[in-house]
């Protein structure tokens, strides 16, 4: 196996990151040098910018989504390029236009990301043209070459797509699959002596968002890609294979939560535990493989090393078994088994999925019938939509109102300034406002250290080298790389941004060191208003979406739990689409929360409201996922018989109960505290402990404590 920091190089300049900045760079760069061998770089600096803003929306997903989204933006860049082009010379005039447009664009946030972005995009030629006054007819020659470069990269994406149409899907699922494996290692964190279970579940959360976000855009680009759903060629089917397999595995792998400190307390002295934790980081690393191989073409294997783990792994639990000391307790072994047998069944999934790989294997492959419809989320571009959001109840509506607000304010400061590009000041603030405090935060400190240390570094570049060769592949380099991490680390984007500008304009013969600092002062300057902004200026707090966030949560594990139910009251009635759906919800409402959470923390402190009840509550609701997820794999991959699934019966209807009673609870907080019971199953003494009826009937009872626990969290809270 490669060495870790070498596959991780290599990871990127094979991901949809890389791909981006390469295809960007090309449709940006490629207008500007073709002009200038003619004696027209002004010209193609101009096709360079309507490419440039249309790449803003080219963000992976299904193709006829990004055609129709680069194709209208095309259209409204046209129109605002002649509005502002001819009103321009007019202050008044401008900044009502700036308004309007900062307004009506910032609103398209109702209609989700894409349509968000095709906002900014038009709102970004509108700030990049709004100092650039011109007659009429140079007007509509301009925005005819804006046109041009859009119509020119919109070909360029649609062609490269064309070449290589599955390209974009076995890089997403790639970078799914490694996102379970990072999930994978965190859980092997737990069985380490002294760990550290506060950090390490705070870890497991946020990675639990990575992995649904992942997990959503290659739905997105399977369910919503007609081709690939249509053609059922080898390849088709064999990702899809790979990609249902792969939640299923997430599933097995969310399932593994035991009382570690109890484990740690028994098994330390025995050294088991390291057992387990090097077996799991083992498994994560055949996962990494498997990703790997999805991106380059190659073939992925099981380690034989991983293989005999697992032998010495059940030989020494049979050698603790025989507890001649009596210094282990059953339930211990019991839990020690039961995670074994969950590591050999992740192992077995990981050994299905690399088997897809084999090449005879994959013409052999067979489709698998699944209702796409009911596993992406359609967007509904209704205008009655945009209506129904005018009002200050809307999150979007607020945001959009403080952006035109704020864009007003740096326009006239930017007037008042009059620096030689002042509008760096209004192009800050775009690109820092966001819907939420703490997102708007976030930008606005990646912003201004990105800003400050790439000019810092800019100007060392333009003191330093004057080779007109270097400096050209300083700027290749740079523009790479700014694109490149623009939607993976914006710090660093904005790092390889400024020396690329920097770069840019010596070579258009206006470079100087004044140009840097000029750069840092707007930043600042639009930095700070953006921010004060998003705190005095119908700020959207994250407490207020509370009260949804926890009732979402509750109602997809209780649907969760209804579905895995059906399993063992009713075969007949499960259905393996409305099973599927459901855990999806889990993993949707999950990653909410926690997002939510984290974002939380970011706000001040006046507003981080319910923060330790919060993190109880997610936490109990992670356990309750994870328990009903061990139940449903227990029915699955076991062949037993349990005497009287009936006896079960009040026990899963009374969790159902409290269930329901806490998402009440949430949504209309009930004053009365009430005492509702526990439904306790009688001991039953001639079943042993580590028989399937004592396994199942002990996880329905685990699964209703965890629910009276929430419904008890619930009466507290008052949101």
């Amino acid at each position: 196996m490669l060495h870790r920091p070498i596959r991780n190089i290599q990871d990127f300049l094979l991901s949809t990151y890389f791909a981006d900045g390469i295809r960007i760079t090309i449709g940006v760069l490629c207008p500007s040098l073709i002009m200038a061998q003619f004696g027209m770089l002004q010209y193609g600096m101009t096709l360079s910018l309507g490419a440039l803003c249309i790449s803003v929306v080219d963000s992976p997903g299904p193709i006829t989504h990004r055609r129709n989204a680069m194709l209208i933006t095309t259209a409204l860049l046209a129109i605002v390029s002649i509005l502002v082009g001819l009103t321009n010379q007019s202050i008044l005039v401008s900044g009502v236009l700036l308004v309007f447009c900062s307004f009506f664009f910032s609103m398209f946030f109702v209609y989700g990301v894409r349509a968000a972005s095709i906002g900014t995009a038009v709102l970004l030629i509108m700030v990049l043209s709004i100092d650039d006054i011109r007659p009429w007819k140079e007007v509509l020659f301009y925005t005819l070459l804006i046109f041009l470069g859009s119509i020119w990269y919109t070909l360029l994406s649609y062609l490269v797509y064309r070449l290589r149409p599955y390209r974009l899907l076995q890089q997403t699922l790639s970078e799914s699959i490694q996102q379970i494996s990072e999930f994978l290692r965190a859980k092997a964190k737990f069985y380490k002596e002294n760990t550290d279970y506060e950090k390490n579940y705070a870890e497991l959360l946020q990675l639990q968002v990575h992995v649904h976000e992942k997990q959503d855009e290659v739905r997105e680009l399977l369910f919503k890609t007609r081709e690939i759903i249509r053609d059922g060629t080898p390849e088709s089917r064999f990702l899809l294979l790979v990609f249902v397999d792969t939640v299923d595995l997430f599933e097995q792998v969310m399932s593994t939560y035991y009382n570690y400190k109890e484990l740690h307390l028994q098994f330390d002295s025995s050294g088991i535990l390291r057992r387990y934790e090097r077996l799991i980081n083992q498994i994560a690393s055949s996962l990494e493989n498997v990703a790997f191989a999805l991106k380059s073409g190659g073939t992925p294997h099981i380690e034989k090393d991983l293989l005999r783990g697992v032998e010495k792994l059940k030989h020494r639990i049979s050698v603790l078994e025989k507890n001649k000391n009596q210094q282990y307790n059953t339930l211990g072994l019991i839990a020690l088994k039961n995670i074994e047998v969950n590591i050999e069944n992740i192992l077995g999934r990981v050994k299905t999925i690399t088997g897809y790989f084999n090449k005879s294997e994959k013409k052999n492959l067979k489709n698998r019938e699944i209702d796409v419809d009911r596993f992406v989320t359609k967007q509904n571009f209704d205008f009655k939509l945009f209506f129904e959001n005018l009002t200050f109840s809307s999150s979007t509506f607020r945001h959009s109102l403080r952006v035109a607000i704020v864009m007003l304010i740096g326009f006239a400061v930017a007037k008042i300034l009059d620096f030689d590009h002042s509008y760096w000041i209004l192009l800050t603030i775009l690109v820092i406002s966001k819907p939420g405090f703490s997102l708007t935060k976030q930008r606005n400190f990646e912003r201004i250290i990105g800003t400050v240390v790439g000019a810092f570094i800019g100007m060392g570049i333009l003191v330093y080298i004057h080779d007109k060769n270097t400096l050209f592949v300083i700027l290749l380099v740079c523009m790479i790389g700014s694109y490149s991490f623009q939607r993976k680390n914006y710090v660093v984007s904005v790092l390889f941004m400024t020396p690329y500008i920097l770069v840019l304009f010596d070579f258009l013969g206006m470079g100087s060191l004044s140009i840097a600092r000029e750069r840092i002062y707007d930043t600042l300057i639009g930095s700070g208003i953006a921010l004060l902004a998003s705190y005095s200026l119908f700020p959207n707090w994250e407490h207020e979406k509370l009260k949804q966030a926890m009732t979402d949560i509750i109602n997809a594990n209780r649907n969760y739990f209804n579905q895995v139910t059906l399993l063992y009251f009713n075969k007949n009635d499960h259905n393996s689409t409305n099973y599927k759906v459901a855990r999806k919800e889990v993993y949707v409402s999950t990653s909410n929360l926690a997002s939510l959470f984290q974002r939380m923390f970011s706000e001040p402190k006046s507003k981080q409201l319910y923060i330790k009840e919060l993190h109880q509550f997610t936490v109990l609701n992670h356990l309750l996922s994870s328990y009903i997820a061990t139940l449903s794999l227990y029915n699955k991959e076991h062949d037993f018989l349990f005497e009287n699934f009936e006896e079960l019966k009040p026990v899963s209807e009374n969790t159902i109960y409290l269930l329901n009673e806490a998402a009440e609870n949430i949504t209309l907080h009930k004053e009365e505290i009430r005492n509702v019971p526990l439904i306790r199953r009688k001991a039953q003494p001639d079943v042993k402990e580590d028989s399937p009826s004592a396994i199942i009937s002990e996880q329905f009872t685990s699964i209703q404590k965890v629910a009276y626990d929430i419904f008890k969290l619930a009466e507290k809270l008052k949101i």
